[in-house]
């Protein structure tokens, strides 16, 4: 029993085996106690006790309550039967795929002797025939598992808890060191609710910066929001208007790139946005990346007075921001009429330090969002799993293709968050001492894709694969851990 088995913290486990096999001890060693459905223990609350067999109707109909209600939560469910019952493993299967959840058998090739022994040992033994009939029915199942639809089948030994996203890591990982792909890595700061307050607030950020920067990261971000986005916390924690950030960074930095990810196009004039990324470009000496977006958050525009626009005007004032934006940039002072806003004179002294700044457009969408990309972006910024990633690449790329451009010109960057530590241990304590105690470890580990050093260089090896060639990272403990320092050994890995 010397395998590690990954597992992912959201599926059904499905255990398997004869009396004495070891089920329920391995079970108790790797899972919580909520996790673990035992039939033997819900015969004891349903009836006598876990030997009152007169009670075990009641009790498998509460079990498929339980297990049916968990999976339809999402949660990680361990279930504790002897598994040898054909149609009852076919309805777990169903169950996990009508939710959407992977489902695993896990076998206790334990061998014969040893059961009967262990069951001798037992306060009340199992009848010898009944087991012997166990012991011939697992073998046949054992035969069958494989053609059963479960996602995986694993002989019990030592198991790894993982995020869904971290699931197939290790073998990415393999590939990496074995036949090395390269990444670049961007920063993001989303929030700024740190210690000390408003007073520390400038030194720790400028902190946070210097830090990134030595740790080998390209570039770094922040968001443009005026008030705190209900994704990542309460309206009223601190948020620092982003091009005067990006400005004060420029001060405390030396070589590493600045942006905003992504400028809202509704919340400044567009010609006034292209004067301060080019000014930001000035100070920066030549370090300015330009984000934009269509913007998505109404409430925030609202409160601060500004129009907002429906979401076809908002998509013709992008293009039309990239367009003046390029026509500040360039050489004489040209007009230019769009189909939302109008220059008569884009005229911006002194230009930009960089004869090209990069243009990112942020978004998925894949009819009218990519298709701005293909046809005005120099960088795209998505968002989802791998797959999802290629897919989406392969929409941008045919949208290329109808435009007469070449693919490879738009630089293809993700954006994604994530908690990471050294080893696993380490992992589960940070888990521990961020998650609020409303959220379980799995599930905020997951919201957060919580993992190993080694984790992380499988999950990006991953999204290399796909075609991705810049990730870019939040972190929720920018303001007090060392991730970014941790994190240097995925990007030297890259490198």
């Amino acid at each position: 029993m010397s395998q590690t088995i990954r597992l992912p913290s959201q599926c059904l486990v499905v255990l398997i085996g004869p009396s004495g096999s070891g089920k329920t001890t391995w079970a108790d060693a790797n899972f919580r106690a909520n996790q673990v459905v035992s039939s033997d223990r819900l015969r004891a609350a349903v009836g006598v006790s876990e030997f009152d067999q007169r009670a075990s109707a009641d009790a498998f109909a509460v079990l498929d309550e339980i297990v049916a209600r968990r999976l339809k939560r999402k949660l990680l469910t361990v279930v504790d039967t002897l598994g040898i019952n054909d149609d009852t493993r076919a309805g777990f299967v169903e169950l996990a795929r009508r939710n959407d959840l992977p489902v695993y058998a896990i076998t206790f090739d334990t061998d014969a002797k040893v059961c009967r022994e262990r069951n001798k040992q037992r306060a009340r033994p199992v009848p010898a025939k009944v087991l012997t009939s166990q012991l011939a029915s697992f073998e046949r199942v054992q035969a069958s598992l494989p053609e059963e639809g479960f996602d995986g089948v694993f002989e019990a030994g030592t198991i790894e808890i993982v995020t869904p996203a971290h699931l197939s890591a290790k073998d990415a990982a393999d590939r990496q060191r074995e036949n090395p792909m390269s990444l670049d890595f961007g920063l993001v700061v989303s929030h700024f609710d740190w210690p000390g307050g408003t007073e520390e607030l400038a030194k720790r950020l400028a902190d946070v910066a210097q830090r990134a920067e030595r740790a080998g990261f390209t570039s770094l971000w922040v968001m443009d929001h005026f008030r705190q986005i209900p994704q990542i916390g309460r309206e009223w924690e601190p948020m620092l208007e982003s091009y005067t950030t990006l400005a004060y960074l420029a001060g405390r930095t030396e070589k590493i790139r600045l942006g905003a990810l992504v400028t809202g196009i509704g919340y400044r004039n567009p010609a006034h946005l292209g004067k301060i990324i080019g000014t930001l470009d000035v100070l920066s000496g030549g370090r300015a990346m330009c984000g934009l977006g269509i913007g998505w958050f109404e409430k925030e525009a609202t409160a601060y007075g500004w129009d907002w626009l429906p979401t076809s005007q908002r998509y013709d004032l992008l293009e039309d921001s990239v367009q003046i934006m390029r026509a500040l940039w360039g050489k004489g002072a040209p007009a230019y009429q769009g189909k939302v806003h109008s220059v008569p004179e884009a005229l911006s002294y002194p230009r930009p330090i960089q004869e090209h700044i990069p243009i990112l457009i942020g978004g998925g969408g894949e009819k009218k969002t990519l298709r701005l990309a293909a046809k005005h972006a120099d960088w795209c910024n998505l968002m989802g799993d791998p797959e999802t990633v290629k897919h989406k690449l392969g929409v941008l790329a045919d949208h290329c293709r109808d435009l007469d451009r070449d693919p490879t010109e738009i630089r293809a960057s993700i954006l994604t968050n994530l908690l990471i530590a050294a080893d696993r241990a380490a992992v589960d304590q940070l888990v521990e001492q961020r998650r609020p105690e409303s959220r379980s470890a799995h599930d905020f580990a997951r919201e957060h894709n919580a993992g190993t050093v080694d984790d992380h260089i499988g999950r990006f090896r991953e999204y290399a694969e796909a075609g991705v060639e810049t990730v870019i990272v939040g972190m929720p403990d920018l303001g007090t851990g060392v991730g970014v320092e941790v994190f240097g050994e995925v990007i030297n890995a890259f490198s």
